[in-house]
């Protein structure tokens, strides 16, 4: 993504007709207040359209996640006006590496696209920073309504409208245009035909928290090397200092091995952190809260990102990196793109020409994105291998210049025209398919 984006666009004041006055609850109905949601619905708010925020649990709530937040997830904070300097942000100045018996700390790059520290925030309370944000733009938040399934045009087909369930009762809103943001279980995706695509690789993060000494790390660690007895798994452990008193610590694993379908996931996590140094404080004594999991659906693998009135963004089309399992960066980044589409298509005079604009969504993110995804699923089905993971963590590592490349390249932070470690990167995304 360039550092520059172009101009928010914005509803003609004789395109505004309110939802009242139309018979519609709102123009438009965004499923889900993670980030991918809230960051739509803010925008679309933002351009003066009415927006119906749907949220089927009630903050504050838990979400499986390692809380860290790379510079591209900063800048899309920084640009809805977060204030990222309030208490409970803990900032980063980049990655520790730990493998192949070595530990290398790598500063976050000095972009014009990017700012160059990283943060860290819980779940608990992040998803609800973005969405209170959404409504201070205008948006209608509605929590505990947990929708069941599409309203479709009895001609047309299409999708106008959701039932959901709220309070016990059935209830229905209707809209113009529907924006599924409900994650990788994505009820209304399913509702019309959008399954998953088996082609694409697909994670699992398990995580828990620990008193901790180092809970004020500068740096988010990640450990190359995980290891279930004498056998390399294809994936990375981390542990995130929260700030707080507690550090995250967690892995993620790929299906991108044979392993994948038979491991106990939260069993191999209590295992790992056994071997930390006693001091860490990584015990069970320690863990102030369950093992969860969750599963990190990569590289679009759900498509098309536009049907019938409906447009996803966020997990709910797979738009996790596949490279390091980053969601949230992406999440508000395509739930920014998201919205500038559908401003655009409801602008137009004829439903044609917004089915046109709205078609083309797909393609945008396939621009954006596509070729690097492409690149990402190479990289896991390779360390999927036996023996690649173990290779290219002991040849890698012993290389500064190579191991900034890396960071650079699993991070996607680069600059259109940076220095030639960018332009290597930039230049690969473009010439591979996309995804």
């Amino acid at each position: 993504m360039s550092e520059s984006a172009p101009a928010r666009p914005r509803l003609a004041t004789s395109d505004r007709t309110s939802a009242s006055e139309s018979g519609r609850d709102a123009d438009v109905i965004v499923v889900g207040a993670g980030p991918a949601g809230s960051t739509t619905a803010f925008y679309l708010a933002q351009a003066g359209l009415t927006v119906l925020l749907l949220e089927k649990t009630r903050f504050p709530r838990e979400k499986v996640c390692g809380d860290g937040l790379t510079p591209r997830a900063v800048k899309q904070l920084i640009d809805m006006g977060i204030d990222i300097d309030a208490p409970g942000w803990t900032r980063n100045r980049g990655l520790r590496v730990v493998g192949g018996g070595l530990r290398f700390e790598l500063d976050w790059p000095e972009l014009s696209s990017f700012p160059d520290f990283g943060l860290v925030r819980t779940r608990k309370d992040f998803d609800q920073i973005l969405a209170d944000n959404a409504v201070r733009a205008g948006v209608t938040l509605l929590q505990g309504v947990n929708v069941t399934g599409p309203i479709l045009d009895e001609r047309s087909g299409h999708v106008v409208g959701v039932t959901a369930k709220q309070d016990g009762e059935e209830v229905a809103f209707r809209s113009r245009l529907v924006i599924a943001a409900d994650g990788n279980s994505t009820r209304l995706s399913l509702a019309l035909g959008l399954h998953k695509r088996e082609d694409r690789p697909m994670g699992v993060a398990v995580r828990t928290y620990f008193t901790s000494p180092r809970h004020d790390d500068d740096y988010l660690e990640t450990w190359l090397e995980l290891w279930d007895g004498d056998r390399l798994l294809p994936g990375y452990g981390w542990i995130f200092g929260v700030g707080d008193g507690t550090s995250n610590v967690g892995l993620g694993l790929l299906n991108t091995n044979d392993a994948f379908k038979n491991i106990d996931y939260r069993d191999l996590l209590r295992r790992w952190v056994k071997n930390m140094p006693a001091e860490w404080g990584y015990t069970e004594e320690n863990m102030t809260g369950p093992v969860r999991g969750a599963a990190l659906p990569m590289g679009f693998n759900r498509q098309p990102h536009y049907t019938r009135g409906l447009v996803l963004v966020g997990d709910a089309g797979g738009m996790i990196n596949p490279f390091n399992g980053e969601g949230i960066a992406y999440a508000m980044e395509t739930g920014r793109t998201a919205a500038d589409t559908v401003v655009t298509a409801l602008s137009q005079p004829t439903p044609a020409r917004r089915e046109r604009v709205l078609r083309a969504y797909p393609q945008v993110l396939k621009d954006a994105y596509g070729g690097y995804f492409t690149l990402g699923r190479y990289f896991v089905e390779a360390i999927g291998r036996p023996g690649v993971m173990n290779f290219a963590t002991r040849h890698a590592m012993p290389h500064p210049r190579l191991m900034r490349f890396a960071l650079k390249l699993l991070g996607n932070l680069t600059d259109p025209r940076g220095d030639a470690s960018d332009r290597i990167i930039n230049a690969l995304s473009k010439v591979a398919p996309s995804a």
